[in-house]
């Protein structure tokens, strides 16, 4: 017979083990900046591509589309291009490049904006990205462990690169994202500036872009009333960086990547407050940001250094709305802790309602009210839980509420839990769970708030990497139309093994972990998904103008556009009524 203290003693280095071998993983080098593409799984038709016209081919593009690297395009060529928005908004243009030779150093430039009025914007409000193809999969069953060879691969384009120019393979298509951002101090009007495509030995081509700016303001991402939640993984970019966990330089590393996220008007910090709430499923595991100590005497020391640094520096950043700490319940019923006797880290498992669960977490959430009044943070905090039972939930909630009543809560329910729990601060539903709207709408009256939450049971609307583009632009409007406050998405950059060749995971359809990638590099789900959020703020001002002027005819035109994306399941008409909508918001705007 195997002696138990033996086993418990071997479970306790575990977590050290990992500690160690996690510490030694950040010595690794980071991902290259340059890299090669993998070989495309789909088969070549060479026959197809040899009636292609020789030379350099390009065309204006839908958005929301994403175009397969080894076929020839099927579309017929634009040369023009018209975008419409407002000012201080950010608007997106897709160019598709093909050809069946290759091409050198391939450019793509845009030159200065003008209006018929003599008005001009500088060509610096405007970038061209070559999009970069990453390897997805399908979404088949959704949830659960994955081998690659059971799921149909194929490349897919996604991430904006930040190079210069671009050399093409023969036989294949490369699109170019073109991101424009409208300055606040634009004046009204159209303009048109020249896109210039050009290779080495090629004749350059000349497209126009057109920008049509209505004379209405954008505020800034801080003020933005969507509440977006994308939880962020400090760990997956130490490991992409090759840096050392909550270093100078990690934290270095991890401003433009947040930063990115604050400007797509993120309102939630992810925090954790023991060990990894989420039992290490993604590649990176949670590192901590409390680390908790038991002396001799058997009293508790916290140590928030890290927690502290790790939320000053998002606060910095614009993000302070809600600070959400994971988790009472680990998905493990995990926690650990230093035993200061021997200076051995110790692993227990302390489920809800059992005395070893009360006897670890009263303590801790003591303190932690303590240190948050002290910094100033409590009001905006929540004790969050992420999908657990019924009966966990209710012992955890219970304790909660018994010594530490000051704390919020938040968490992600599948299960209604938030009506028996009508007071939650911050609950987000599941987008396939049902739920009641009458309840959202007291909710929202008792400022509460309430998000819809997506994830890898969601064949759609989401945001996996083979998602369709405009997806991602839907889910705020899927907001709009059922009166959610916003959306909750589990990872904003949870980054698998190599994510600039792979998006594909052990678990989930492929993307699932991320929406942006290393050195805070844009993909088309983070520029769609921004598109979306902007709708969202744009129609509160509209309404709050129509309102005003009583104008029941637009209001009501309004509303029924975006009643008919209350579904979350993909119809034939989902993204023609999106984009209905989004015609009509613009030329609402106008009026106002």
């Amino acid at each position: 017979m195997i002696n138990k203290s033996t086993v418990r003693l071997f479970l306790a280095t575990i977590p050290l083990l990992w500690a160690v071998q996690y510490v030694e993983g950040q010595q690794k080098p980071a991902l290259p900046a340059v890299f090669t593409e993998l070989p495309d799984p789909a088969k070549v038709d060479l026959q197809a591509w040899k009636q292609v016209k020789p030379g350099l081919q390009a065309s204006f593009v839908t958005i929301d589309k994403r175009f397969a690297k080894s076929e020839v395009p099927q579309i017929t060529r634009a040369t023009g291009q018209e975008l419409i928005g407002w000012k201080g908004e950010r608007l997106s243009a897709q160019l598709l490049l093909w050809s069946n030779s290759q091409q050198d150093q391939v450019k793509v430039e845009i030159g200065d904006f003008k209006s018929a009025q003599g008005n001009s914007l500088p060509a610096s409000i405007a970038s061209a990205h070559f999009l970069r193809y990453v390897m997805t999969d399908e979404f088949a069953g959704g949830c659960g462990h994955r081998k690659p060879e059971d799921f149909a691969a194929s490349l897919s384009p996604d991430m904006l690169d930040d190079l210069s120019s671009y050399t093409m393979e023969a036989n294949t298509a490369r699109p170019v994202w073109i991101k424009v951002a409208i300055p606040k101090t634009a004046k009204a009007g159209k303009y048109t500036a020249p896109v210039k495509v050009a290779g080495k030995g090629q004749p350059a081509q000349t497209f126009q872009l057109q920008v049509e700016v209505i004379d209405q303001v954008l505020p800034d991402a801080k003020q933005w009333t969507y509440h977006l939640d994308q939880w962020q993984h400090p760990s997956a970019v130490a490991r992409v960086e090759g840096v050392e966990m909550w270093s100078d330089a990690h934290f270095k590393a991890m401003k433009p990547v947040m930063k990115m996220l604050a400007e797509a008007g993120q309102k939630v910090i992810t925090a954790t407050v023991n060990k990894d709430p989420w039992n290490i499923q993604t590649y990176d595991p949670y590192a901590d940001m409390i680390t908790w100590t038991q002396e001799a005497d058997g009293s508790w020391r916290y140590d928030y250094t890290v927690f502290d640094k790790w939320v000053q520096f998002m606060m910095d950043l614009g993000v302070d709305k809600m600070l959400n700490c994971y988790s009472i319940i680990p998905w493990n019923n995990e926690i650990h802790y230093t035993d200061a006797n021997n200076g051995q880290l110790v692993n227990v498992e302390a489920k809800p309602g059992s005395e070893q669960f009360k006897t670890f977490w009263t303590p801790f959430l003591k303190d932690f009210v303590k240190h948050l009044k002290a910094k100033g943070w409590l009001e905006i905090t929540n004790i969050a839980i992420d999908e657990r039972e019924r009966e966990q939930m209710d012992a955890a909630l219970a304790l909660l509420q018994q010594v530490a009543p000051e704390l919020g809560v938040s968490y992600a329910d599948n299960q209604k839990t938030y009506q028996r729990y009508p007071n939650s601060d911050d609950i987000s539903i599941s987008a396939q769970h049902p739920f009641s709207h009458e309840d959202l709408v007291d909710r929202k009256a008792r400022g509460l708030n309430t998000t819809f939450y997506i994830c890898c049971s969601d064949a759609f609307p989401n945001q996996f990497t083979f998602s369709d583009p405009a997806e991602s632009t839907y889910l705020a409007w899927y907001a709009l139309a059922s009166d959610f406050d916003g959306m909750l998405r589990w990872a904003f950059n949870s980054w698998v093994e190599n994510p600039l060749t792979d998006s594909r995971f052990r678990t989930w359809p492929a993307g699932d972990t991320y929406i942006v990638y290393p050195k805070a590099k844009s993909s088309i789900r983070y520029e769609r998904m921004l598109e979306g959020v902007q709708d969202y703020e744009k129609v509160q001002l509209v309404r709050k103008a129509l309102q005003a002027k009583s104008d029941t005819a637009s209001l009501a035109k309004l509303d029924a556009a975006i009643a008919k994306l209350k579904v979350v399941t993909r119809t034939s008409t989902w993204n023609s009524y999106l984009n209905e909508a989004k015609a009509l918001l613009n030329e609402l705007s106008k009026t106002i």
